[in-house]
């Protein structure tokens, strides 16, 4: 069942993998994660390989490599339980998919070790993991903005998340936190995101360490009233974080979206109440017309008299 489960789960998302796998980030990291299946399965370049099989078939995997192989799989297999989006799980295979090769490659050659661990260096310094653009409710802040943002309106709360572009645990993170503010946003409940790793002087202010020995990224913070209520993940006394996962579900229940969602909905529609009658100025009563001739049938009245 452990094994099924994730396969039900990729097959399930496979449209939308194939659209991720023909990025150009995806598509070399699906040809650097089977480098060393290719060359040794390749007629014409494994017979020049050396083999430990006691058939001396050097096209074949000999039962050290197959060790290697079956071992990495199980790591993948645990990482992948903890993975909160298909991006993760796709992520964590090319990654210790990577990992294989070079230790295959330097068993099988250490020149061979060295040109595969290069190219990947090349690959991690050259080519960065696509950032999520798909439809979102998220107010971007500054430095100069967060401050003012956070203390307009005593009445909004704010839910933040303090990020950096190049954290993969916040990429992943990115399509969740922009789900819940397509389902929750309102007039009462806004949600935002800064960038810490470019903005130092908010990460020092609100105690965010940027670090990546820390596991403080991504931090989602909620702000009532300009204050601080609550945030997650937590952070123990060594300033390093407690370990929690950022599902959509334990977002929605640490925070208790509905709840908050609810009384927001309620300051919205008073705020749509108080603005509404102003829009409209008030209509002025019309006078009734005087009938022609009725002022001169008074005065002949008064004359007779």
């Amino acid at each position: 069942m452990a094994l099924l489960t994730p396969l039900f789960a990729f097959l399930y998302h496979l449209p939308q993998v194939y659209k991720w796998l023909l990025k150009p980030y995806y598509v070399a990291s699906l040809f650097m994660s089977v480098a060393f299946l290719a060359i040794r399965k390749t007629p014409g370049i494994c017979d020049h390989l050396a083999s430990q099989r006691e058939d001396g078939n050097s096209c074949d995997f000999d039962w050290r490599e197959v060790e290697i192989l079956m071992f990495l799989s199980a790591i993948v297999m645990m990482k992948n339980r903890r993975a909160i989006t298909v991006e993760q799980h796709v992520g964590n295979i090319f990654l210790f998919s990577k990992v294989a090769n070079v230790i295959l490659f330097f068993r099988l050659d250490i020149r061979m070790g060295l040109l595969y661990m290069t190219l990947c260096l090349v690959f991690l310094m050259t080519c960065k993991p696509p950032l999520y653009m798909g439809p979102e409710y998220i107010k971007y802040f500054s430095d100069k903005t967060i401050d003012d943002e956070l203390n307009k309106d005593s009445r909004v709360t704010w839910i933040v998340e303090f990020f950096a572009n190049w954290s993969p645990e916040c990429q992943s993170f990115a399509s969740v936190y922009a789900d819940l503010s397509l389902k929750y946003n309102c007039a009462g409940l806004k949600f935002g995101k800064v960038d810490i790793g470019r903005y130092g002087e908010v990460s020092r202010k609100f105690r965010v360490s940027a670090s990546p020995l820390s596991k403080q990224l991504p931090s989602v913070v909620l702000f009532q009233g300009g204050k601080e209520v609550m945030r997650r993940p937590q952070v123990d006394k060594k300033g390093r974080a407690v370990s929690w996962s950022f599902t959509e579900e334990n977002i929605i229940r640490e925070f208790n979206l509905n709840e908050l969602y609810q009384k927001s909905k309620k300051f919205s529609r008073n705020k749509v109440e108080k603005t509404s009658p102003s829009q409209f100025p008030p209509v002025p009563e019309e006078e009734e017309p005087e009938q022609p001739g009725a002022g001169a049938q008074v005065e002949e009245s008064k004359k007779d008299k």
